[in-house]
Formats: C-alpha cells, structure tokens, sequence
C-alpha cells in the first residue's frame, strides 16, 4: 500500500468520523427550532437531490434505476434513512444532553452491534475473543445509559428513548450490512438510490402523522431559524462524511478503516465539554471500555488474518 494513499484514507476516515461526532451536538441545538422527524425528512431530502445529481453526472442515467432490485433497495434505505435517522434523533431529542452523548457511543457500538446481528441471523459465530469485546462493550454502553444508577434504566421515560436509539442504530448496521447484497454497484448507486428510497418512506410516515395531528408542519421562520444546523448536517455530516469514509475505507481497508469510529463520541465529548457540560465518571469509563474492546477485537482479527495468511502460504 503506497504511503500517500494511507495518508489519505487516514485523513479521510478521522475527518468523517469527527463530522460525525459533531452531527450530534449539531442537531441538538437544531431541535430547538424544529422537530427530530422534520428535522431528518429536510435533511435528507437536501441529501437525495444532490446525490441524484451527482450521480447522473458521474454514472449517467441509467444508473438511476432500480435494476429490478427496487425491493431490496427500499427495504435497507428504510432501515438507515428512516428506522436510523427518524428514532436515534427521536430518542437522543427525549433524552436531551444525555441522549446526545448515547447517541454517539451507540455509534461507536456499530462494529460489535454487526457481529452480534450476523450471529443471530446468519449463524456467523464469532471466536471466543470476539465474544468477551462485545460483552465489553455492551458493558461500557451500560455503564453510560445508567450513569452508576441500575435502578434508572428501568424508569419508563428513561428506557423508551434508549430504546428508539439503539433500534435506530441496529437500522443503520443492517443497512451497512446491505451493502454486500451490492458488490457489482458503485458506492455512490446504492448510496443514492437507499436514501432516495429510504427518505420517501421517512417523508410518508411524516406527513400522515401531521395529516392526524401528532406533528406539525414548521414554518418557513422555523426553518430557516435552523439553517446554519440544517446546512452543516446535509453539507457536511452528509455529503461530506459519507463520501470522505468510503473514501478512506476503500484506501485503508474495512479492518483498518472501521477504528476511526471511536472518533465519534470522543469529538462528540469534546463539544459537549466546551459546550459547559460536566462528563460523568461513567460516560468516560464506558466509552472508553466501548473503545478498548473495538480496538482489541481489531488486533485479534489482525492476527488471525496473518496466520491464516500465512498457513495458505505454506
């Protein structure tokens, strides 16, 4: 691997993830003008056009279509650009600056999260080592949902908004996850056509809860009232992220590539200190016992690469 290109992707992946550490500070300030659901139905209908247009540019017309996989499509552009945006934004909202620090060490959960899914659904045992860093880090998210008291998690209005996020983040993995059924189409395709698919679904369970009266429709001084947030969130915790991480994924390596996650609550952490929040003793120890274990689990697949790298050799 060139040195300039592991440069790159290295620069590429830690400028995503603190893009993405920052979104969740961002769109707390922006649920003081708006709802989470319109919130995420603006954001990303912004997020749709110009994927659609960046894409008939690079790919041309054709690859607009569905190819006859139209179901599939929707299905895990629903489960990032609905199930994810609509419920962690909904509970970490609910929550208020607790949720905001939940969200991001949800995020940092993502890695194991897919290993415990593939289990479930797939059969795909994890090794042993694999095991006891998923029960590690399931023990640091504890630690940061409970804040010490076991007795809060079980509080009704505590539990359902931690729910809605972790439902949310399950979402975004079995969208992630997805991506495989799509190896013969650019990251860009399946990108477009999922969060067209996805926020179209969002922006009909949207107005149907405004057509009952549940929600309603901002106003024009609303909107613009969370411009600066809704510009950020679309520009650069969209767009910029999401072409910046599979950028340097692509360079690095999924294995290599998938450590910068951690950058996520750390940046998340480091706002919401300047912001003149006071960090729990148990929102450090958890993160970084959520941090331990994506890193170790990391080493130890290392490992067993290069010895079964090693044994074909032979």
């Amino acid at each position: 691997m060139r040195k300039d290109h592991i440069i790159k992707g290295i620069l590429m992946c830690l400028l995503a993830s603190v893009a993405w550490g920052a979104m969740f500070p961002v769109a707390e300030s922006a649920f003081t003008h708006l709802d989470p659901f319109y919130f995420s139905v603006i954001r990303y209908s912004a997020v749709s056009v110009i994927l659609v247009v960046l894409l008939w540019i690079k790919e041309g017309r054709k690859a607009l279509s569905f190819g006859g996989r139209a179901k599939s499509l929707w299905m895990f552009g629903t489960m990032a650009f609905t199930v994810y945006n609509l419920l962690v934004f909904w509970g970490q909202n609910q929550l208020g600056t607790s949720g905001v620090i939940l969200a991001s060490v949800m995020e940092a959960l993502m890695p194991m999260l897919s290993v415990l899914l593939l289990w479930i659904f797939k059969q795909r045992k994890p090794e042993p080592p694999t095991i006891i860093c998923i029960a590690v880090a399931l023990i640091g998210c504890f630690m940061v949902i409970t804040k010490g008291d076991m007795s809060a998690f079980f509080v009704q209005d505590s539990i359902f908004p931690v729910l809605l996020v972790l439902l949310g983040v399950i979402g975004w993995v079995v969208y992630t996850i997805g991506g495989s059924q799509f190896k013969d189409w650019s990251v860009l395709r399946y990108s477009t056509l999922t969060c067209v698919l996805g926020t179209a679904t969002s922006a009909a369970i949207v107005l149907l809860l405004t057509a009952l009266g549940i929600l309603h429709a901002p106003t024009f001084h609303m909107v613009y009232s969370a411009g600066f947030e809704l510009s950020f969130m679309i520009l650069i915790a969209g767009l910029f992220a999401l072409i910046s991480w599979n950028t340097g994924i692509k360079l690095l390596s999924p294995v290599n590539g998938i450590l910068f996650i951690n950058f996520v609550p750390v940046t998340t952490f480091i706002i919401t200190v300047l912001q003149g929040h006071a960090m729990t003793v148990y929102d450090i120890s958890g993160t970084l016992l959520i941090i331990a274990a994506l890193v170790s689990n990391n080493l130890y697949q290392r490992r067993r690469g290069s010895l079964a790298a090693a044994g074909a050799a032979h």
